[in-house]
């Protein structure tokens, strides 16, 4: 049968080899009503086999009968019923019946030992992964040269006594993946941080040249406390809580209005109501003020009565008197 299934066979479609006689068998093309019954004996419901597609010749007496398939998952695939026929027979035989995917139908990928389906994060308690000898990440070791100065470097320092070691290419894979990640510059809570983690108190830098770029946070109020962190990474649980804020990279949306969940309400002027004002104490005082003064008299003192008496001697002292002048006249002489 053929590895691959065309979408809609024309009935003279042959495989390579076959006669063009031999594709027009007219006994196993006319044998459809057949084909789908065998078909449908194979399938679960009758409604799984569609419409027929057509045929193909695979050999001579031996003709492939193609129906879609309407499962639901089976998107482009096809069963095809295998007939043939013996020599100057009339009667068709069922061979075989295959559901076989087409050109458009949607396969599985294809498959991979599971040591090499395994994802970062898919390892979890018990799981043990498969020892690679040839694992590009690692290099051998460093091995003792004798010279006291350099194993004491190398071993005691370095710790690079191990069976193997960090390759620069497991380095630079681990550092372009720690940059990339939750712990680097690009983060949420980096962009939002006033202040950078190479700066903070916390931060304990790395040995060798990764702690060019790299330390591990050491703040139990940090969300990355005890992870690997960039140098320009950043949260709010900077040891210098002072530092300015810095500003944001992203540009300030503008504002929207929306102006049509706004609900007009029309009201009726009221004429206010004249309020009658109420007599207070400070009224009742400028009521008061507010009255002519009456004229009262002084009372009289002894000091009073002392002015006035010497008033009136000063009066009768002062006043002059009036006197009649003299009477010039001679009197006449007596006889």
């Amino acid at each position: 049968m053929p590895a691959a299934v065309i979408e809609r066979l024309a009935p003279d479609e042959r495989a390579t080899g076959v006669s063009a006689r031999a594709a027009r068998d007219a006994v196993l093309t006319a044998a459809v009503d057949e084909a789908r019954a065998a078909a449908v004996e194979v399938a679960d419901v009758p409604t799984d086999v569609g419409e027929h597609l057509g045929t193909s010749a695979q050999a001579d007496r031996l003709i492939s009968h193609h129906f879609a398939c309407t499962m639901r998952g089976y998107r482009g695939w096809h069963w095809i019923v295998t007939l043939a026929r013996v020599p100057r027979g009339k009667v068709a035989t069922v061979c075989e019946v295959d559901l076989l995917p087409s050109d458009e139908s949607v396969l599985a990928p294809e498959w991979l030992p599971w040591d090499q389906r395994l994802e970062p994060g898919d390892i979890g308690p018990g799981d043990v992964l498969p020892f690679r000898a040839d694992d590009p990440r690692l290099e051998p070791g460093f091995e003792k040269t004798g010279d006291p100065e350099i194993d004491d470097v190398a071993i005691g320092e370095l710790a690079l006594a191990r069976a193997r070691v960090l390759s620069p290419a497991g380095r630079d894979a681990a550092a372009q993946r720690w940059y990339n990640g939750d712990h680097g510059p690009t983060s949420r809570g980096s962009r939002a941080s006033a202040q950078a983690c190479g700066s903070c108190g916390f931060l304990e830098l790395l040995q060798g040249s990764l702690g060019q770029v790299f330390g591990v946070c050491t703040n139990a109020w940090s969300p990355d406390d005890g992870t690997v962190v960039s140098m320009n990474h950043g949260c709010g649980a900077h040891s210098e809580t002072d530092a300015p804020e810095r500003p944001t990279d992203w540009p300030e949306p503008s504002a929207i209005i929306d102006e049509g969940a706004i609900e007009v309400v029309r009201t009726t002027p009221v004429e206010p109501t004249p309020v009658e004002p109420v007599e207070t104490g400070f009224d009742k005082l400028n009521q008061r003020s507010s009255v002519e003064p009456v004229e009262t008299k002084p009372a009289e003192t002894g000091f009073d009565k002392l002015n006035q008496r010497s008033s009136v001697e000063s009066k009768s002292s002062v006043e002059p008197v009036e006197t009649k002048p003299a009477d010039t006249t001679e009197a006449p002489p007596t006889p």
